[in-house]
Formats: C-alpha cells, structure tokens, sequence
C-alpha cells in the first residue's frame, strides 16, 4: 500500500473537493470519492420515512432532471445512478456521479431540485457562520478541485462526513 503524505496533490485535491461540497451544500449527509471507478457518491438524510411512492417520484424527477442538464450542456457518456433505502425513521437518497462528468451546476442543480420537492423532509445541518462570501469562495473551490480530479483521478479514496456542525474527511 502507498504511504501518503499530508501534502500529497492527489489527497489534498480530493480532501478539498469533499470539504468545499460539505461547506457547501448543507444538505449533503456524506460524500465517498472512490478512486478505482473514478466515482463520487453523494448520500442525502430525508427524515420522517417517505412511502415508496414519494422516493420512486423523487428518484425519476432527479433522473430526469439530470438527464436534461447534461442534454443542455452537452455531456455525453455520463454515469449516473440514483438510490434510495429507508431505515426506522430517516430515508437515505444517494447519487452517484462519475467524476470527469460532474459539474458544479449539476450539483447545484440537484440541491435545488432537493430543496424545491423535499421542502422540510430533507435533513440539513445548516451553520449560521458561514457568510455569502464564503459560500462563494467554496463554489470555485469546488470547480477548481472537480477540474483537478478530473486530470488527476489521484489513487486513494476519500470519505466526508458530517458530525456536530464539522466536517471530517477521511482515507477509505
């Protein structure tokens, strides 16, 4: 196994990219970056269980949500796949992009589309700290970073959490 090091491109990179989309996007529960198929997936905590109906309708309507912005961007061969399980009383909706496809318009896109169809069901850990400009600040880190990874698909994992109101990412 590579021993890594904490200033190591295609970690630092990586561990950006999942810190800014978690600072970010509120709504995220838990990213994983998985090196080997060059995939993020995004894992979202819906609270109170939805029936099965709701979750099929929220999973087509992002689907073809998605479908349409890569349709108007002109994105070819992308993979996307879109989950849901539920568990006692949370349900979980989880995305999985292929990296050299995602943009952060479509991730926008797919928090606004969350927000809009799930209104108060959608968990979010919001933080009243964070002012505009660092939100800003975090939208170009986050394209910055998904340009790097795209180049540099780096060889290691990465997992982001939330825990407390913090952001924690780790090596898979």
């Amino acid at each position: 196994m590579p021993k890594l090091q904490q200033d190591s491109d295609s970690i630092s990179h990586g561990a950006n990219l999942l810190i800014s989309i978690l600072v970010r996007y509120p709504e995220i529960g838990k990213i994983n970056y998985d090196a080997a198929t060059g995939t993020i997936r995004m894992t979202f905590m819906l609270s109170g269980n939805p029936d099965a109906a709701e979750l099929s309708t929220i999973r087509e309507l992002l689907l073809a949500s998605i479908a349409a912005y890569h349709t108007l961007e002109d994105i070819s061969g992308a993979n996307t796949a879109v989950r849901t399980s539920t568990c006692d009383t949370v349900a979980m909706l989880t995305i999985d992009r292929d990296v050299e496809t995602l943009s952060k318009g479509e991730i926008t896109l797919v928090i606004a589309l969350l927000r809009e169809s799930l209104e108060d069901r959608l968990v979010t850990d919001e933080n009243d700290a964070i002012l505009e400009e660092d939100l800003l600040v975090q939208e170009e880190v986050i394209g910055t970073m998904l340009e790097s990874m795209k180049k540099d698909h780096g060889a290691n994992g990465l997992i982001g959490i939330r825990e407390d109101g913090r952001v924690l990412v780790f090596n898979k």
